[in-house]
């Protein structure tokens, strides 16, 4: 069992022995696996011919961050969390399903203490083992024993400069901790890249993260938009706006032309672009070079540290839980859950507001499920999109959100948006 005490939500925040400065906010306590969900009779050739190739593992909810964007609110490790065996058991359940690729992520991953052996059986299944982390404790004696037992590259989290990124992970001192996390791993030999959330915060000192990735020997950068689902919805301020994009994207053509003199590739996240002018840019390196629609449970599948299954590990829980690992075998719940069964089944018809008239329509499918439900209610309608944007304001218009209700306070909880059609300028 992981390190369940490590990520107290309560606990005084210490560095190098220096008296404490804050406390971190107290992280609500998840509540127990949803246990005994419904399954389909029988699988379907779609859900038989349909495998995931990325498997993105929360292994445990403790957290040693308070992270503003979190939508999981992190902090303390949930109630019933898989054992090492029951772990072990579902990376070969992994393997033999498919999977190619296995992102570590938590909570913080490192404060299971198994988490090594997780990644050595996933090596071994002939999967990819990757970490995604905050970097905080990721001192050169876990990098050491990560490399040892096949971690293939670590993902780490850099938001700003120093008092942003601070500000947004809520501990003084966390930014130069995941510099020092970056390097322990250049030094440990793990390739290592950065993740970004760009958000209202963040906007303006991207190219100043670029530079910090470059000067740590990043080989890429994943950029995602801050989405509205946890704590994030707690500081709706925090938040682009739709017509933000009109700002973010032209700022994005300059950096991806130094992405590329540096050799830094980027990974756009599944909600950023969506067919503006710069998408050949931005996907280019992909299969398809550009914008597809939703990949959960299509490609990509989550799974939460006391064995839920869900098609993203992003996805709220209370509406996309496709069962438990404890209850019946992996592939079983991905071929027969019906919340993994969405996207297979996704059409042109599900989709409602602007999305359902786009010329992209049956392409995009309203594009990322988590932003846009986590916005307004429900899937289908994703105004976090640069085209409609650009749209909008060819006709003088543009988007504006306003949070009409709060989130609850629960792990992947939501509060709910409506949005505001006004003039271009605000007016």
């Amino acid at each position: 069992m992981g390190s369940t005490g490590s990520g107290g939500g309560d606990r005084e925040d210490r560095h190098d022995g220096a008296p404490p400065r804050r406390r971190l906010p107290i992280a609500p306590r998840a509540p127990a696996a949803r246990r005994g969900l419904p399954l389909a009779a029988e699988a379907r050739p779609v859900d038989v011919a349909t495998r995931p190739i990325l498997a993105v593992w929360e292994i445990t909810l403790a957290c040693d961050l308070a992270c503003g964007h979190c939508g999981s609110r992190a902090g303390r490790a949930r109630p019933d969390e898989l054992s090492t065996a029951e772990a072990l058991d579902l990376v070969d359940q992994l393997a033999d399903l498919g999977v190619l690729e296995v992102v570590l992520i938590g909570g913080e991953a490192y404060l299971r203490d198994d988490w090594c052996q997780l990644v050595r059986r996933i090596a071994e299944r002939g999967m990819q083992p990757l970490l995604t982390t905050g970097g905080r404790g990721l001192t050169p004696a876990r990098v050491a024993e990560a490399r040892a037992a096949g971690l293939v590259s670590a993902s780490v989290s850099i938001d700003g400069d120093a008092a942003t990124h601070d500000r947004l992970r809520g501990v003084a001192g966390a930014h130069a901790a995941a510099l020092a996390a970056m390097r322990a791993l250049r030094d440990g030999g793990v390739p290592v890249s950065v993740n970004t959330q760009i958000n209202r915060w963040s906007l303006a000192e991207l190219p100043a993260v670029l530079d910090t990735l470059i000067a740590h020997g990043a080989h890429s950068w994943q950029l995602q938009l801050t989405v509205a689902m946890g704590r994030a919805a707690d500081t709706p301020e925090l938040l682009l706006q739709p017509y933000d994009l009109l700002t973010l994207f032209p700022m994005l053509d300059t950096l991806l032309d130094r992405c590329r003199a540096a050799d830094v590739l980027v990974w756009p996240g599944n909600n950023l672009g969506y067919f503006g002018p710069l998408e050949h840019k931005l996907r280019g390196t992909l299969p398809r070079g550009h914008m597809v629609s939703c990949g959960a449970g299509r490609w990509g599948l989550g799974i939460e540290a006391d064995g839920t299954l869900k098609g993203c590990p992003s996805l709220a829980t209370a509406t996309w839980a496709g069962g438990n690992v404890r209850d019946a075998p992996l592939r079983d719940i991905w071929e027969r859950a019906a919340p993994l069964r969405y996207n297979r089944d996704r059409t042109v018809d599900d989709l409602w507001g602007f999305c359902r008239t786009c010329y992209y329509a049956d392409t995009c499918r309203a594009g990322c499920t988590w932003t846009s439900e986590s916005l307004l209610g429900r899937p289908g309608n994703n105004p976090m999109c640069h085209h409609r944007a650009l749209e909008l304001a060819a006709r003088g218009l543009r988007e504006r959100l306003v949070q009409v209700e709060a989130a609850p306070g629960r792990p992947f909880d939501m509060g709910r948006f409506e949005l505001v059609v006004e003039p271009l300028d605000g007016a």
